[in-house]
């Protein structure tokens, strides 16, 4: 078991988990690079087919910038530190509106604009991904974009009257009619994924800017996700609200659950409140339990769940597998159970199986009930090395033997 820290087991399940991440780095590095139009590539398919036209989206390229930033300092490889100051730069000179100083949700292949919509999402993300690689560089243009876009984040989407921020706007900062991240979002004002990444990228950003008004929006912000979005009852999360805190009930979203678990719990012992930090641990072990609902026989934890129509949505995707294991693995840690780590174990044995790529590396969007494979991108707007590097380098961080 690998929760046995004297065995050659644990051991090897740490260098199976280095190898991982040095794996999920080399297909980025080796295939999404984008030589012909500058940044990154757009999108590769599941045929592994590079789409050189494609549009490019601000997300990817933040969670590149944070991934390859995040690594350096475990791989000490130069290339990573090259491509994390290639994504910095790109985002700077091409996602950066410094006119109205959003981030556009899109630019074409060539770095144009395409979509300039200010997705109070990606703003955040971006956060994340700038104060990750200052940490590695010290690029003082690098710190003061993130304090801009954090600066702008409270100027247009703090909501002064009922706490919270709100979730989208034009370019200009008016108000848009279309609030949602994706297709099978609900239009709703407020929302559980926006206010989860708001408060990971401020905490990341107090690690290298330690102001106190940004302490004390971190402080509110776990209060609001406290009292609106997490299920005292169910310990699930409720995901979408509109401007007054009034929810529209939607799915289960074990991914969700079990990121927000660790996450939150992260941010509270950044700012190092004990109050925050003792919530937010009790949190993380009731939503662990909770998040063992949605992990099928095989290992593998599904996608969502439907409660008014008890509708299981049949499918495993690659980044709540991710999760799982950041939030199980900081479960065993809290509690001492050593239940949690065996599900990590298994977890990671139904990655190697069924989600990794074997043939050209990274991982696949997914499978479905049949085990049949999900075919969409390899790269794209979503698919990104944001999520999996990640339980890497947490694994590594929280497990390594002293």
């Amino acid at each position: 078991m690998i929760y046995e820290k004297e065995t050659i087991k644990f051991n090897n399940f740490l260098d199976k988990i280095t190898a991982e991440l040095h794996s999920i780095l080399d297909y980025w590095e080796t295939n999404a690079i984008d030589e012909r139009f500058g940044g990154f590539i757009g999108e590769i398919d599941f045929k592994e087919e590079k789409k050189d036209l494609a549009d490019k989206g601000s997300v990817l390229n933040a969670r590149i910038l944070w991934s390859f930033a995040a690594a350096y300092p475990v791989t000490k490889n130069p290339n990573h530190l090259a491509i994390a100051e290639r994504a910095f730069q790109y985002i700077n000179k091409y996602f950066y509106d410094k006119e109205f100083g959003g981030i556009f949700w899109s630019v074409n292949h060539d770095g144009t604009p395409k979509d300039t919509k200010n997705q109070i999402y990606a703003l955040a993300f971006t956060i994340y991904g700038l104060t990750e690689f200052y940490k590695i560089s010290q690029n003082q243009e690098a710190l003061q974009l993130a304090i801009n876009l954090y600066n702008t984040i409270e100027k247009y989407s703090y909501d002064r009257e009922n706490e919270g921020y709100f979730e989208a706007f034009t370019r200009d900062w008016k108000p848009i009619e279309d609030l949602r991240l994706s297709d099978k979002d609900a239009n709703e004002k407020k929302t559980m994924n926006t206010h989860l990444h708001i408060v990971e990228a401020y905490a990341n950003l107090y690690q290298v800017w330690p102001d106190l008004e940004l302490k004390d929006k971190i402080k509110k912000l776990l209060y609001v996700i406290s009292i609106y979005f997490i299920d005292k009852n169910t310990w699930h999360l409720k995901l979408f609200f509109n401007e007054n805190w009034v929810e529209k009930p939607d799915v289960i979203s074990y991914g969700h659950d079990i990121e927000a678990a660790w996450l939150l719990q992260w941010c509270a012992e950044v700012i190092e409140d004990k109050v925050l930090i003792e919530k937010y641990r009790k949190y993380a072990v009731e939503i662990a339990k909770v998040t063992k609902e949605g992990i099928d026989g095989d290992g593998g934890l599904w996608y969502e769940f439907n409660p008014e129509e008890n509708e299981l949505i049949a499918e495993k995707h690659w980044w709540p597998q991710s999760e799982l294991w950041i939030g199980m693995v900081n479960a065993w840690q809290l509690t001492n159970d050593e239940e949690y780590l065996k599900i990590t174990e298994k977890n990671f044995e139904f990655v190697q199986k069924y989600i990794l790529d074997k043939q050209n590396g990274e991982w696949i969007w997914g499978i479905n009930r049949d085990y049949s494979k999900i075919e969409k991108d390899k790269a794209g707007f979503w698919k990104c090395p944001y999520h999996n590097s990640r339980a890497c380098l947490e694994l590594l961080k929280r497990l390594k033997i002293k």
